[in-house]
């Protein structure tokens, strides 16, 4: 049975497309069938794995507003058995064109009804806002995936976040729960660092993954040259602590 995860954190720059992607990554690495779901009209999900998203004629949005067929928008990428629905300069007006569709909230869950049985994983890169997008990727989602900079500022908006999140629950998808919190950009010689890591314990008690992410140059080199770590430098500290984090959330199937 597929695992849909949404990627999520309503601040930008913590490390919500790094992990989306070389997690997706890493999963594909160690045998599973993956999908990645660019939901960000950025697209940055797509660069890193290689797309062009802006050249692209047709993605992510045209199944979500015109019902054109998933199948006829998948990409494929340098790792196999790893495929992008890519996002493209058109999605940022899908949070416009969804206002008025009849129970809005489900469609990207009815979207990805059509293909989910191909997939062991799909990994869901949500935008960095609580928009309609967003809340179409929880709802498809079942298990939540926050991604949390270990910078103070960083944990401002958790709280709203797991609100929405609890609200999403009791009103459209009493199915998701939230997964874990992975923590980005970790220096272990920080105090702020580890003091940011000791207050997270107040939003998701026994809900930190052990992975942690370290700061890592390498890392934000790769989405540069349109390739996720594992093989833009799969010897690097950030590429080693992706492939462990793959394995730790492997360790929780069913």
């Amino acid at each position: 049975m597929v695992r849909t995860l949404a990627v999520i954190n309503q601040k930008g720059g913590v490390g919500k497309t790094t992990t989306a992607v070389n997690l997706a990554a890493y999963l594909a690495h160690l045998g599973k069938h993956v999908l990645v779901v660019d939901l960000d009209p950025q697209g940055n999900a797509s660069s890193g794995l290689g797309i062009n998203y802006r050249s692209l004629q047709s993605g992510l949005y045209e199944s979500l507003v015109t019902d054109s067929p998933v199948y006829d928008h998948l990409a494929a990428t340098e790792i196999d058995q790893l495929h992008v629905l890519p996002a493209t300069p058109d999605l940022a007006g899908a949070n416009i064109d969804l206002v008025h569709v009849d129970s809005r909230e489900y469609t990207l869950e009815q979207t990805l009804a059509t293909v989910s049985s191909h997939y062991d994983y799909i990994v869901i890169d949500c935008p960095p806002s609580l928009g309609v997008l967003t809340i179409n990727g929880l709802v498809a989602a079942r298990e939540i995936l926050i991604p949390v900079q270990c910078e103070y500022y960083s944990l401002e908006g958790l709280g709203q976040l797991v609100e929405t999140i609890d609200l999403v629950k009791e009103n459209l998808q009493p199915d998701i729960k939230i997964l874990g919190a992975v923590m980005t950009m970790y220096d272990e010689r920080s105090r702020l660092s580890q003091a940011v890591f000791r207050e997270l314990y107040r939003y998701f008690p026994e809900k930190i993954f052990r992975t942690v992410i370290p700061r890592n140059s390498k890392l934000a080199e790769a989405p540069s040259f349109g390739k996720p770590i594992l093989l833009y430098d799969r010897w690097s500290k950030g590429s080693r602590a992706y492939k462990r984090l793959a394995r730790e959330i492997l360790s929780t199937e069913i």
